[in-house]
């Protein structure tokens, strides 16, 4: 306890106020204890003056929302909402905790020697500073940094673990969450997100931190202990992604959106050296910013379909052939494209699964073609991304390892687990994607350059990628996907979020939206649970996942809490197999009764918790 905390009347009064607001119903009770500890505990002596402030004013719904937990550490990083003080916000202390935790894990396996990490930053607000914080607290614990200079994408912190072989790394960047926020991916030495048993030894040294050491960035830099590494590794990385560079057409007209991020200096320099001469950069897009001034809702996300709206505007006044967007650092793509070659064609966006799909039939068609498809080669997927992928794989004579809980994290370890030699695809439903060992993580640059490749030699053969998406249905049958998130903020929303998935697993709907439930894949607790039977053994990864199971093959809903937002995901799938029909359109449409009605239940549900 710090002796100034302790004996100042300021602070004792401070606390008899943050115990009234409890009593008053201002504040809960978690946060008040936290508050205590920021108060009282030494290692929070610097921002006692902002916490008494806080408290002074009566900010009490402020100070509950920044105190009412621990920001999580999760198994890839933390990420929330930046405020000077608190323990549930993004701010020096709980980033400082985060490296110093990292520090301390490694260096209780390696006591002595030199370390080595890497580092990267998006155009997020205060991006740099924490970058630059992140460094020196790794420097006064004996790491040597490797920082790319200036914002980079996370694909290129990735690569960089590995090319200067760091035992590990982080990359600041809050993905595409809103402006307010901020955040710390961290990696291992094998260029992927924390796995175990990595991911629970940094937590619990993140949580035990006391003290943070730090050195100083410019001297730290002048002394050689933090190198400056951009143009080297942008050029190492171009080269990795060249290695993509199939022959074929180039005649497309590209417009590309870094949605205020920092993809364009990779997606540009890549589609110029690969021969894509008509690439245009979408200008209300292109200022790096961490507001995102001209997306909506400024939340630079290529996952929702309203943020290509005003560029396919422009693509069809303007002259387009497809449309790409990456999300603020990178790891992220998103596309859209005419529904037809015709002149005035209207346009659509393609799902994250469907994108997923299309980039495995074309990956595997190139190697088929060249003759250098075996059956030892693999796709990645997820348990929460379409089955289309695994059976276009199959369909291949190639294996496709889909039983791997969300996180691209997942499929990363996949690739070290199976052997990188034959690895081809991995593909989840939220927009990332992966081709070649370069990386660990999801890479937006070389996604933008295999639809620019697919997109080109569709247009050659005359057919949209929509086009090609209904050939490929009409082959392995009718895949739809739906997904929702419901939002649960603050301490109340943790428990919604709980009591919700307990539900789920102990009471579960007998149906929803008038399909049956077949069975239920519960893998928290490894279990198949089937009405009037016993449980059974699941053989799957453990994880805060829910599956459904209809009685229709291929139709499910999967239902997860958010790793790094307060909300719950609802993945719905809609599947029939293939038929002598010549057009999707009557399983369209019975697919969308199906989301439309399952959504309603499946909202109702969540209110009532």
């Amino acid at each position: 306890m710090s002796s100034q905390a302790t004996t100042s009347p300021r602070v004792s009064t401070a606390l008899e106020a943050v115990s009234q607001a409890v009593a008053q119903g201002h504040l809960t009770a978690a946060a008040a204890e936290n508050i205590g500890l920021w108060l009282t505990d030494a290692r929070y002596t610097d921002y006692v003056t902002q916490v008494l402030e806080h408290v002074e004013s009566g900010q009490w719904q402020t100070l509950d929302d920044v105190f009412w937990t621990v920001i999580p550490f999760g198994t890839g990083g933390r990420r929330g909402k930046m405020y000077p003080i608190g323990c549930n916000a993004i701010n020096h202390r709980t980033i400082g905790e985060s490296a110093q935790g990292l520090a301390n894990y490694l260096r209780q396996i390696h006591p002595t020697g030199e370390l080595r990490f890497a580092i990267a930053y998006d155009t997020r607000h205060r991006s740099r500073e924490f970058a630059e914080l992140c460094s020196e607290i790794m420097v006064a614990n004996g790491f040597k940094v490797f920082f790319i200079e200036p914002y980079r994408s996370t694909p290129e912190l990735s690569f960089l673990v590995r090319y200067k072989q760091c035992h590990c790394g982080i990359m600041v960047t809050a993905s595409h969450n809103p402006p307010s926020d901020n955040a710390v991916k961290v990696y291992w030495s094998t260029g992927g997100q924390l796995v175990p048993p990595h991911d629970k030894g940094v937590i619990q040294q993140v949580m035990q931190v006391q003290q943070i050491q730090q050195a100083n960035f410019a001297a730290a830099l002048a002394a050689g202990q933090i190198e400056m590494v951009g143009p080297e590794t942008d050029e190492a990385l171009l080269q990795a992604h060249l290695a993509f560079n199939y022959p074929g057409p180039r005649d497309l007209r590209v417009i590309y959106s870094p949605l205020h991020g920092v993809g364009e200096f990779n997606v540009a320099s890549l589609l110029d050296r690969c021969g894509f001469q008509q690439v245009e950069i979408y200008e209300p897009h292109r200022q790096p910013s961490g507001d995102f001034p001209n997306v909506p809702g400024n939340v630079s996300n290529p996952e929702n379909p309203q943020v290509f709206d005003a560029i396919i505007e422009h693509a069809q006044q303007h002259g387009g052939d497809l449309i790409l967007a990456t999300d603020p650092d990178c790891d992220r793509m998103g596309a859209a494209t005419p529904l037809t070659w015709e002149p005035g064609a209207a346009w659509g966006t393609l799902t994250g699964n469907q994108l997923g799909a299309l980039l495995i039939d074309y990956t595997l068609g190139r190697m088929q073609a060249a003759g250098t498809l075996t059956p030892e080669h693999y796709t990645i997927t997820t348990l929460v991304t379409s089955l289309l992928g695994k059976r276009i794989t199959e369909s291949y004579g190639a294996t496709c390892h889909n039983n791997n809980l969300v996180g691209f994290k997942w499929i990363g370890s996949v690739i070290d687990q199976v052997g990188a030699d034959h690895f081809v695809l991995g593909t989840e439903e939220s927009y990332g994607y992966l081709a070649g060992t370069y990386a660990r993580d999801k890479d937006g640059v070389i996604a933008c350059l295999l639809m620019c490749l697919l997109t080109a030699q569709c247009k050659a053969e005359g057919v949209t990628l929509h086009q090609r998406l209904e050939q490929l249905y009409l082959k392995y049958g009718y895949h739809a996907e739906h997904t929702i998130s419901i939002f649960m903020h603050g301490s109340d929303g943790m428990r919604r979020m709980t009591a919700l998935m307990a539900g789920l697993r102990q009471n579960p709907p007998a149906s929803l939206a008038g399909k049956n439930t077949l069975r239920i894949r519960d893998y928290e607790n490894l279990q198949i649970l089937q009405a009037g039977q016993d449980p059974q053994p699941l053989d799957g990864p453990r994880g805060d996942l829910v599956i459904f199971d209809f009685d229709e093959e291929g139709n499910q809903i999967a239902i997860r809490p958010s790793g790094t937002e307060p909300k719950v995901k609802f993945y719905m799938f809609y599947y029939e197999p293939p038929t002598s029909e010549p057009t999707n359109d009557q399983a369209r449409a019975a697919g969308q009764r199906f989301f439309l009605n399952a959504e309603k239940e499946l909202r109702a549900i969540a209110d009532a918790v």
